[in-house]
């Protein structure tokens, strides 16, 4: 129904963002919210999908229209919904889930939130062989750790960062087994997401 919406990043939170077009704010989940926050009041294009459901309506968006396509493809798999779709490309390294699915390497796969054996084995049923045509298309630049010091305190960012995590479905005693390491640095919101989302999968 909506293709994309170009207009202004109002708000970024945990679960998403709100772009402004027209004078109407709308609710947009992303993958990682806080990748928007360098484009806070800022005029931006998001490519979108609109979930129907009889329980869940809802608008999701994607910084270009490849992580939209692959978002569609995973949400094809049996079993998997728009919030383990979510969580799978708010890794930021979708050449990994790419390579794990040719390789038929479920143990990998089984590292995201919502992603049993079951699942594992269905995404690589149903994708093997399909998805090479993202493989050159996506900007390095969308999924390398960003690390550069926050200017506002670390402990604010560090915040916002879990309660991302925590709305992307990973439990409390994954983020806390993480925390460590991630009091190490001294980085922005989503520099804080991409690193911890790179240490869970390590795991």
């Amino acid at each position: 129904m909506y293709e994309y919406i170009k207009g202004n990043v109002e708000f970024v939170g945990p679960e998403y963002i709100v772009v402004e077009n027209n004078e109407i704010g709308y609710q947009i989940k992303t993958p990682n919210p806080f990748s928007f926050s360098a484009f806070s009041g800022s005029k931006i294009t998001v490519y979108t999908y609109h979930y129907v459901r009889e329980d869940n309506i809802s608008l999701y968006g994607f910084r270009s229209q490849d992580e939209k396509a692959l978002f569609t493809k995973l949400l094809n798999v049996s079993g998997i919904g728009p919030k383990g779709a979510l969580a799978i490309l708010a890794s930021g390294e979708p050449s990994q889930v790419i390579s794990a699915i040719e390789a038929e390497d479920e143990a990998f796969l089984v590292k995201f939130p919502g992603v049993g054996k079951k699942t594992a084995r269905q995404m690589i049923l149903d994708l093997k062989g399909k998805l090479a045509e993202f493989m050159p298309d996506f900007s390095p630049d969308l999924f390398t750790v960003e690390r550069h010091v926050a200017k506002a305190e670390s402990d604010s960012a560090m915040d916002e960062a879990m309660l991302a995590l925590t709305a992307l479905g990973y439990s409390e005693k994954e983020v806390k087994k993480i925390i460590p390491h991630l009091k190490k640095e001294q980085l922005s919101t989503d520099g804080y997401i991409k690193l911890a989302l790179k240490l869970l999968l390590k795991r």
